[in-house]
């Protein structure tokens, strides 16, 4: 009889401990906001993963509280997903959640309302919640309301806020809105001179305007060299623009170094067409001057971060054939390897040793990176590839 009874209490307590914390649904993505649309509510969704301290923190000691199982449940349409399994990576990659936990909520729409994150106490948690919460919250869609000519700023500053990752398009046109509203007589905060600075990224952009009619607030909270950077870079970005040639796949650096020279001096201006080559050619798949660019651009690697020099030893390693430019790559390699060895570095580095001809050594580095990776838990396919050809 005691058994029975204590296993009734377990049931029971099961049953009430369910009901005061916050009911997850174990549905689709697509079915939350479905449901939210439907109900006129917010989807809150718990961006978590395994290995989180926090994230465990939070379901033990926060979702279980009845306060907040009764608020969540009674105002929200709730879920959980681990952001690196299914689902949970199209939600990371589509919200940018970066880091555990993040708190997503969502309207019907699936547009983000308010995006939270890390370990909150009850009180914190449940505070949050009712703000979100808020009827502001709840009138319909941000595009919708921002394409019927919404000028609040709180308003604007919410879509800058949680659309700068997934929609930047979206979140600077809301930049664009707020400082045109914005009176000459409401002096600039620091916080506005980052959404300022934040979204302009042309001479042509309507933000262009204030950054240079507000200079002198804009200097309030950094030097002056600094605002005179920021705006050399603003301008080659335009003379950048101008140097492409889409017909040709190429970069006119004639043109470039005509205008950017004086701009910038001639030192700024040729790491800026390097710079501008190396992007450029990668995307066009025009490894052959790609690898031009990048041995003059990397000629002296001592003045660059290894991780840098990774990626473009990486290429090298992948779609340059000449020996003399590969040894340089091993040299770009090595110096990523000598500041921490991980399966990826010692891979690129092994992988160029055998291109140019070094057979024990890039059998040295493949069987490291095999082990490296085998003790991290990672796929060892590629080092065990080369292994088998430099046998």
């Amino acid at each position: 009889m005691k058994k029975i009874i204590s296993g009734l209490f377990i049931f029971y307590s099961v049953i009430i401990w369910a009901q005061e914390a916050i009911a997850f649904q174990d549905v689709p993505f697509k079915d939350l906001i479905a449901k939210a649309k439907k109900e006129k509510k917010i989807v809150f969704i718990d961006a978590y993963t395994t290995w989180c301290g926090p994230c465990k923190m939070m379901e033990k000691n926060v979702f279980t509280k009845k306060s907040v199982g009764d608020y969540f449940n009674a105002n929200f349409i709730n879920g959980r997903f681990d952001m690196e399994k299914g689902e949970g990576r199209e939600i990371a990659a589509r919200y940018g959640v970066r880091s555990y936990p993040t708190y997503l909520f969502l309207n019907g729409d699936g547009e983000l309302v308010s995006q939270n994150y890390g370990y909150m106490e009850e009180s914190m948690f449940l505070s949050m919640a009712q703000d979100v919460n808020s009827p502001n919250n709840k009138k319909g869609s941000l595009k919708e309301r921002f394409a019927q000519g919404e000028k609040d700023p709180e308003f604007l500053i919410n879509v800058m806020k949680l659309n700068s990752s997934s929609d930047f398009d979206f979140a600077k046109k809301a930049s664009e809105r707020y400082f045109e509203n914005k009176k000459n007589t409401d002096e600039l905060s620091k916080e506005d001179v980052g959404y300022l600075l934040y979204f302009l990224k042309s001479t042509e952009d309507p933000n262009y305007k204030v950054f240079a009619s507000r200079k002198s607030e804009i200097i309030k909270y950094f030097p002056e060299e600094t605002y005179k950077q920021f705006d050399d870079q603003i301008k080659l970005s335009k003379i950048v623009e101008a140097s492409i040639d889409e017909k040709n796949k190429k970069i006119d650096e004639e043109y470039f170094l005509k205008n950017a020279v004086p701009l910038v001096g001639e030192h700024e201006a040729m790491a800026k067409l390097n710079q501008t080559k190396l992007g450029y050619y990668e995307q066009n798949s025009n490894f052959a001057e790609y690898e031009k660019a990048a041995l003059d651009y990397y000629k002296n690697p001592d003045s660059f971060e290894p991780n840098e020099l990774l990626k473009a030893a990486w290429i090298f390693s992948d779609s340059i054939k000449n020996k003399a430019s590969l040894k340089k790559a091993v040299e770009w390699a090595e110096k990523s390897v000598m500041r921490g060895e991980t399966s990826e570095n010692t891979y690129i580095l092994a992988k160029l040793y055998f291109l140019t001809g070094n057979n024990e050594m890039a059998k040295t580095y493949a069987e490291m990176s095999k082990n490296l990776a085998v003790g991290a838990k990672k796929d060892a396919t590629l080092s065990e590839g080369l292994l088998k050809q430099i046998k």
